[in-house]
């Protein structure tokens, strides 16, 4: 009888281990890469692009992901098997989700699947439930503002520029420097595609990049391509 208590005592400790293990792990990593995209970049490729069912998105950078990473370089990914994204938590932020977390993937979409994906691989290896993921990012892309922080060093879309010169002009504006990732139009111009900024565990401070990622490269002058009506005419829209 003893021996039969004992072993039951040490299953439920087992389990009780392994769920407090999963609960921290949901929250253990360092700070978050906050990814930031130029649709215009996205769009100007030879793979082309898709508009999302609302219509084109606007001329500005759109939200890519909240990344939870470890100070290692390495991150956690897919902490949750049964959270999938319920669109009921994030009805109130459906209209800021079009705005600035458009998806440009083919085929056109409403957006679901992409921001589904996104919670699953990085929101759910947080401590945040959806709505507080979510609305957290959003609210650094207006704190970050980077079109409004490029513009005010003379850095508009439609010409090339010094990779050193927008780093600096983000730099100025946000307060830390920035990671920028390129990718290459149709033309083969290295181009502004992404820009990583590192954020702090609680998702609301800037912060130093512990430890920067490993990207594309870019060259010295790139491009920051135009994203207006008459330079995408081409691109898929259905």
């Amino acid at each position: 009888m003893n021996v039969k208590i004992s072993s039951v005592v040490i299953i439920k400790l087992f389990v009780l281990q392994c769920c407090i293990s999963i609960s921290f792990s949901s929250s253990d990593f360092d700070f978050f890469y906050f990814v930031q995209q130029w649709p215009g970049s996205y769009c100007d490729t030879r793979q082309s692009c898709c508009y999302p069912t609302t219509g084109k998105p606007d001329e500005d950078f759109s939200i890519h992901g909240l990344w939870p990473n470890y100070n290692t370089g390495k991150w956690p990914q897919n902490c949750g098997s049964q959270s999938s994204l319920d669109r009921s938590e994030i009805s109130d932020l459906m209209s800021r989700m079009h705005k600035d977390w458009p998806t440009l993937a083919c085929p056109t979409a409403d957006g679901m699947k992409f921001w589904g994906h996104e919670w699953d691989k990085h929101g759910t290896c947080t401590s945040f439930d959806q709505h507080t993921y979510f609305q957290f990012a959003l609210d650094l892309k207006n704190k970050a503002n980077l079109l409004q922080v490029l513009a005010k060093s003379g850095i508009r879309p439609g010409n090339f520029y010094g990779l050193e010169s927008i780093k600096q002009a983000i730099q100025e504006g946000v307060g830390y420097e920035p990671y920028i990732d390129c990718n290459v139009d149709s033309e083969g111009n290295h181009q502004v595609f992404q820009v990583y900024l590192c954020v702090d565990k609680s998702a609301t401070k800037f912060i130093r990049c512990p430890i920067l990622p490993h990207g594309r490269a870019c060259g010295s002058r790139i491009e920051f391509p135009s994203f207006s009506s008459d330079s995408n005419s081409s691109h898929k829209e259905l």
